[in-house]
């Protein structure tokens, strides 16, 4: 961190912005931006060139109790407003968002490093987010039920939660932001959250963006600086009432361990380690297709990448070799160009953990077949890569892996393959690729996980409870079911003798 807190951007590529005013380095809290007493900053720089894009507050603890006093106050206004006043709002968000996607897109790609290509896309999964909500706010009903006593009147009514605490990644820093607070702000809660301090700018443009949209000062907050202080003190005040997060399942279980005194409700969306399992049945351009698009997309920094690709032996040796040719294809560069396929990785630590994970499988006996080295673009970039024969004991196919590089193996029976798929504390997607309709449903029923996908990898989206199993995640985002987690139900039992 540091004190020197207005210093001049260098990045040229800011000249891009129609709307200057999205760049944001201030925090927000109460409808005011405002910085931290002391001054104090940090840099956001682009991963592709390490150039400086900006300057953003750091806010201290006793600022993050000032942003639960303001969401606290803000509460009771917001939560009795009219469904449909709420839904207003929030269509007004969507417009906004929608208009200023290139803005959005461009800081995207500034402070995370994909391709521009991707960043609009996430930009429309974002504002996806909130047109649902917008409409599912109308939508909270009461429910009656039938009485099993006697003169008596019975309702449940689903109630705002209260204040919520919202943590988001650097992967996805605007969907994983709408995502869970256009649920919250839709059922009637008020927001405080917390950007990764490595991708802040994307959040601050979205409050700016809340701000036109007409949110009242309080409803949504958003707090930028060091995680350990600010959500630390998130989880110990009691005022915030539930923590929905999207990260590591490490973390994740250090802010349930934190969140535990208070019994705070939790939403977490974990760690993934996704098998793409391909049959010898399947079209194999297909396959092939299913399988760059699964493991590639955000340079493969995706929870959702297909991480282990198991592939039946009597197609194993052709469906390796056309893998080969396709990933040789991507254009690895800078994000801001339009013909890159593959962008940075985020940080050194994130290189490393690749390096580490591709020399340990080539030990325990695997193939590099193409990359498996930093490419020349940069410190930060590595060699799209693919991996052959390799082992269940190798790191790459037990931990989580956060980069370009597709590990693949053969299988022989379907009994085989699932045991295997499934010998993972992860559980939250799962691909497969067969014509074989009744092996489609018995894999949809014996893969451990909470989403799976049969033969597209393009499964997700506001209408669909997105979420996983055993170490993947707590509750579920998007859908009606969205909504859950930031309501309480209320039973109304009402004499009527």
């Amino acid at each position: 961190m540091s004190a020197h807190f207005a210093r001049p951007h260098r990045h040229d590529a800011l000249d891009r912005l129609a709307d200057r005013r999205l760049l944001r380095e201030l925090a927000y809290v109460d409808g005011h931006w405002t910085a931290s007493e002391a001054a104090e900053s940090f840099e956001v720089t682009d991963p592709a060139t390490s150039a400086t894009v900006a300057w953003v507050a750091a806010l201290d603890s006793r600022q993050t109790s000032k942003a639960i006093d303001a969401a606290s106050r803000a509460f009771p206004a917001w939560r009795v407003l009219l469904p449909q006043e709420r839904s207003k709002i929030l269509r007004k968000w969507f417009d906004l968002i929608i208009a200023a996607k290139e803005d959005l897109a461009l800081l995207m790609t500034l402070e995370q490093g994909k391709p521009l290509r991707e960043a609009r896309g996430e930009i429309d999964y974002a504002a996806s987010f909130v047109e649902w909500y917008a409409e599912e706010a109308k939508r909270l009903n009461a429910e009656s039920v039938t009485s099993h006593l006697p003169n008596a009147e019975m309702m449940v009514r689903r109630e705002p939660l209260g204040v919520v605490g919202v943590v988001t990644p650097w992967n996805f820093p605007a969907a994983m932001l709408t995502r869970k607070a256009a649920a919250a702000l839709a059922a009637g809660c008020t927001i405080v959250a917390h950007p990764s301090s490595e991708t802040p700018l994307s959040a601050l443009a979205l409050a700016e963006l809340g701000e036109r949209a007409g949110l009242p000062a309080g409803v949504f907050n958003v707090l930028t600086g060091k995680a350990s202080t600010i959500v630390g003190r998130m989880c110990e005040d009691a005022r915030v009432r539930a923590m929905s997060f999207t990260g590591s399942t490490e973390i994740g279980r250090l802010i349930a361990a934190q969140s535990a005194p208070t019994m705070k409700r939790l939403v977490m969306e974990l760690g993934g380690h996704a098998p793409l399992i391909v049959f010898a049945d399947a079209d194999l351009d297909k396959a092939v297709t299913i399988a760059v698009d699964a493991k590639f997309a955000t340079s493969g920094q995706d929870c959702l990448a297909a991480n282990r690709i198991y592939v039946q032996r009597p197609i194993y040796d052709r469906f390796c070799a056309a893998f080969a040719r396709r990933i040789d294809a991507l254009r690895t560069g800078n994000g801001l160009a339009d013909d890159t396929d593959i962008g940075p990785l985020m940080h050194e630590r994130g290189v490393k953990k690749v390096e580490e994970q591709v020399a340990d499988a080539l030990a325990h006996g695997a193939r590099c077949l193409t990359g498996g080295k930093r490419d020349s673009a940069g410190p930060l970039f590595y060699q799209p890569t693919l991996l052959a024969d390799v082992t269940d004991d190798a790191l790459i196919m037990r931990e989580e892996t956060f980069g370009p590089v597709a590990a693949v193996t053969p299988f022989d029976s379907e009994e085989e393959v699932v045991a295997r798929a499934n010998a993972t504390e992860y559980g939250l997607v799962a691909y497969v690729v067969t014509e074989n309709g009744g092996r489609q449903l018995r894999m949809g029923r014996a893969l451990d996980y909470g989403m799976v996908a049969i033969n597209r990898v393009k499964i997700t989206g506001a209408p669909i409870p997105f979420g996983g199993v055993k170490q993947s995640g707590i509750g579920r985002e998007g859908s009606r079911h969205g909504l859950e987690a930031f309501t309480d139900l209320k039973y109304l039992c009402l004499d009527v003798a």
